[in-house]
């Protein structure tokens, strides 16, 4: 059997162009065992330590990306990918590498589905940036094909792998107790909605970041949400023209009876001294535990340069002898998870069901998706309704009845059904 697991990059954008394809630039050189360690799945790395990985093609929407992605995977690795672009180049490369066995889609959040399904259609595994996708529907149709194709799509979740989280995971929350309710917190620069990404009017910044701390939550409890109340504002962003929420409050009540509250948006100012501002914070019965993200206790300052913070557990640089800098962090855990339970597939006969537990699935992610769709059309209901002095009334509602989207106003405005199905499948 050919030992080489066979990679097409999708996107290569602020997070394909740097994580994905530096972490691929090291599978290359150096292979996957010397990630397992990390991810606690050292029991396989004599298993795997023959398995080659190729990065066999690099596409983007413009040309210009493409082939500077691909030049600089050929200056790490003396390697060079094929390039593509367009509005679709997936389908090339899907023509041109029928024997692909992964494609990882980091195209923009609402650009994720069309590329997985393809490719699962085609019979290659996926690894994709989260969220999966930003419809229930959508969601369903991936799960039901990955099923169909006996295919892994993993979800790169990556703040279960930060060892904080881990710790809180694994240990301390059992020491709080019952949980009671929590807040979490991801604030992005101005730069993301304004320069770096030109898709922010197809997004906001709940569906962008709040997915990693919705999964997060999900992990440590495996609680599925019951209900949610969402509301955004627009201030900032429209003074430059961009009709986009600045950002976006979602409460979320879980089986288990926490009530989480989820805060996101992308416009801290650029003199802010870390990269983002992230945190959150859990209260149960018998205890409390707070984990700020982005202030570690690393913090330094230099004539001409401002205080300035940096996390130094997402991906950082390890020097080789040689001068090579190894690319390492929760970060490329993420991704090493998913390709483990790939490589159990291809090489030991695992089956789909044997893997789940090594990544976040589809599965995981259809939750996220869930949670993200439901609060989009809420949000957008109760900033309609504020702007009209009608307060915030609207809701969601999951269950084994599917979502439910309930707003009180339609019966203030003669409409009957103040139940309004969103989609009919269990969550």
């Amino acid at each position: 059997m050919d030992n080489t697991i066979r990679i097409a990059l999708i996107g290569a954008g602020m997070f394909g162009g740097d994580v994905h394809l530096r972490a691929y630039a090291d599978l290359q050189r150096f292979g996957i065992s010397g990630q397992l360690a990390r991810v606690g799945l050292d029991r396989w790395s004599r298993d795997l330590a023959g398995v080659k990985f190729e990065l066999a093609a690099v596409a983007t929407r413009s040309q210009k990306s493409a082939q500077l992605s691909q030049a600089n995977f050929k200056q790490w690795t003396g390697h060079t990918p094929k390039a593509y672009s367009g509005e679709t180049p997936w389908l090339d490369v899907l023509r041109d590498f029928p024997d692909l066995d992964v494609m990882a889609v980091a195209t923009p959040d609402h650009l994720h589905t069309q590329p997985i399904l393809a490719a699962l259609a085609k019979g290659a595994h996926i690894i994709t940036e989260k969220p999966m996708c930003l419809s229930i529907q959508e969601a369903d149709q991936i799960i039901e094909l990955a099923r169909a194709k006996n295919r892994v799509v993993a979800v790169d979740m990556h703040k279960r792998y930060d060892p904080d989280h881990l710790r809180v995971r694994d240990d301390i929350q059992k020491r709080i107790g019952a949980p009671l309710y929590g807040a979490a917190y991801l604030e992005e620069p101005l730069e993301v909605s304004t320069s770096t990404f030109k898709w922010v009017e197809s997004s906001d910044p709940f569906s962008y970041v709040g997915p990693h701390w919705v999964d997060l939550i999900y992990s440590y409890y495996r609680s599925k949400p019951v209900s949610l109340t969402a509301v955004g504002q627009k201030k900032r962003l429209v003074r430059d023209g961009i009709n986009a929420y600045d950002a976006v409050q979602v409460r979320v009540e879980f089986e288990n009876g926490m009530s989480i509250n989820f805060h996101n948006n992308w416009i801290t100012p650029p003199d802010f001294e870390g990269p983002v501002n992230q945190g959150h914070e859990i209260v149960g019965a018998d205890g409390k535990v707070e984990s700020d993200q982005q202030y570690r206790g690393f913090r330094w300052w230099n004539k001409g340069g401002a205080s300035r913070t940096s996390n130094n557990h997402f991906t950082r640089d390890v020097i080789r002898p040689d001068g090579s800098r190894a690319y390492v962090g929760y970060g490329v855990d993420s991704l090493t998870v998913g390709l483990v339970a790939i490589c159990r597939m291809k090489f030991s006969g695992a089956s789909l069901n044997e893997v789940a537990p090594l990544y976040p699935t589809a599965e995981d992610g259809r939750i996220t998706t869930a949670i993200v769709h439901a609060a989009a059309l809420v949000r957008d209901l109760n900033f309609e309704y504020l702007s009209e002095g009608k307060g915030a009334p609207v809701t969601a509602r999951f269950g084994l009845d599917g979502i439910t989207i309930v707003d009180p106003n339609r019966a203030a405005e003669g409409i009957e059904k103040v139940f309004q199905r969103l989609y009919e499948k269990a969550i």
